[in-house]
């Protein structure tokens, strides 16, 4: 049991399914360490103790009678606190959804249960997907397991928080501009957006529907391939699924890239990186071409405008979607018993004044006024026109190359409170990951060094259109020939 807390989904399902080691035993363990280790970093906002359990004597019963128990058996999951799950209370770190327990679990959710993974909790984030640092959440800050004076990236920071530090196996977040891959980036994992289309967004609390994809979190590649093969595939709950086949990644895998090219994009390459982060790309680099592939220039110019557009598109269906949240039929509603509300519009303004944080009301009021009457044309009408230019250009530009490396984020992570103040300088962050979200391409951060500090960096592979297959082993090649994922955070 004592190589249990950094193992792999593969390694410890065989165990599972052998009959080396009980369901039981392995998630009491995980939920101890979940405990303990919550009280420094924060990444749970809420453990399922009772329903964990019950899951894994579940996976033993199946196992002792020779019954498969699935392709996730017995592996831990941490679930971000934007999935819903039934009997689970599911929040989205605010504090209008505070006490929300949904009827109801998230089509992924269901598929990764289905397939024997066991929600081991709830993971924090920042509120509503909403932020890059995970430092906006109702429930605190998440704190970076390899320094905890650092941030972990968001929004999916609990997620990328728990896997890192050894408190789950793997884990799911969700990505809009870049919420899976930067918070890998910062904590040293593996991160996944698939192909927009490619995973349900059924029972995920929406922030920007058109953006919006869910991915794994894990320590290696195959993992990642795993945990697609079973969440992926159309879905009757949602019109926005491909009816696409889900190939079997995770038997595909090879580290042979002769014949592939991989393009860097001038635009990117154009602004000096940190060092550090220029040291792990030029690293990558080699390893690539020792691998076989072939490097070459490519340009995608609208890239320059893929911060403006994502923030104008995101917080216009932030804004849309948002307005669900009044406090009449579930959610945080304002005390009324001391001074009632005039009228419907005091009710919703103080109720929604409670329950929203700062960075949340900052995105409902730019999305609003980008779809007000005089603006629309203006702002939201023309993102949505360099949007779609955008996407041609990256269509033409794969039938150019196979995929592209390029940064994840410029530098490695950053110290708690060091940006927070400074909304701009926290949205540019996101400036190598929005693109892949507007135009619905799959991107995946794969660790790729460390910094002189001692912190995690990641590289970025991103591919064409369903073609994650080619994404997955550039990322393969960088993560076998580096071997940087079997690092781990000291102390813990």
């Amino acid at each position: 049991m004592e190589d249990i807390y950094f193992t792999t989904i593969t390694s410890l399902r065989d165990r599972i399914r052998r009959g080396d080691i009980k369901a039981r035993e392995v998630i009491e363990k995980y939920l101890g360490r979940a405990q303990k280790l919550n009280q420094r970093l924060n990444a749970f906002i809420s453990l399922n103790q009772e329903g964990a359990l019950a899951q894994a004597d579940k996976i033993d019963q199946m196992v002792a009678s020779g019954k498969d128990p699935g392709p996730l058996a017995g592996v831990p999951m941490a679930i971000k606190d934007m999935l819903c799950t039934r009997g689970l209370k599911t929040t989205a770190a605010s504090r209008i959804l505070y006490n929300y327990v949904p009827p109801y679990s998230a089509t992924v959710v269901e598929r990764l249960e289905a397939a024997g993974a066991i929600t081991l909790g709830k993971a924090n984030q920042d509120e509503f997907a909403m932020g890059s640092s995970s430092e906006n959440s109702f429930f605190g800050v998440v704190k970076n397991p390899w320094d905890e004076n650092y941030v972990p990236g968001g929004s999916s920071g609990g997620t990328a928080a728990a896997v890192a530090a050894g408190m789950s196996v793997a884990g799911i977040g969700t990505d809009t501009g870049g919420s899976i891959r930067q918070p890998a980036h910062f904590c040293g994992v593996v991160g996944v957006k698939p192909t927009y289309g490619r995973v349900s967004r059924y029972g995920i609390i929406a922030f920007a529907s058109s953006l919006d994809q869910a991915g794994p979190m894990t320590r290696t590649i195959k993992d990642s391939a795993e945990m697609m093969e079973v969440i992926c595939g159309w879905d009757k709950m949602d019109a926005t699924t491909a009816k696409v086949q889900v190939p079997k990644w995770s038997t595909q895998l090879s580290s042979n890239l002769k014949g592939i090219k991989i393009g860097l994009p001038k635009e990117y390459y154009s602004s000096a990186f940190a060092p550090d982060t220029q040291k792990v790309i030029d690293q990558a680099l080699a390893v690539v071409r020792e691998a076989g592939a072939q490097i070459v220039e490519v340009s995608i110019p609208l890239t320059e405008f893929g911060v403006p557009i994502y923030y104008l598109v995101a917080a216009s269906e932030a804004s849309s979607n948002l307005a669900r949240y009044d406090g009449v039929r579930f959610g945080h509603r304002a005390d009324f018993s001391k001074k009632p509300a005039e009228d419907l519009a005091e009710f919703y303004s103080r109720s929604r004044g409670e329950g929203f944080g700062t960075e949340v009301k900052r995105r409902i009021m730019l999305g609003t006024y980008a779809l007000s009457s005089g603006y629309y044309d203006a702002y939201y009408r023309k993102a949505c026109q360099v949007r779609r230019l955008l996407r041609d250009q990256f269509k033409k530009v794969f039938t150019e190359c196979d995929a592209l490396l390029t940064p994840v984020a410029s530098t490695p992570a950053f110290k708690i409170g060091e940006r927070i103040a400074d909304p701009l300088q926290m949205y540019m962050n996101d400036i190598y990951t929005t693109s892949t979200n507007l135009v619905g391409i799959p991107g995946l951060s794969v660790p790729g060094g460390m910094s002189s500090e001692g912190l995690p960096i990641g590289v970025q592979i991103t591919a064409a259109h369903f073609c994650e297959e080619k994404m997955l082993n550039v990322g393969f090649a960088i993560e076998q020939a580096l071997g940087i994922w079997k690092k781990v955070p000291n102390g813990l």
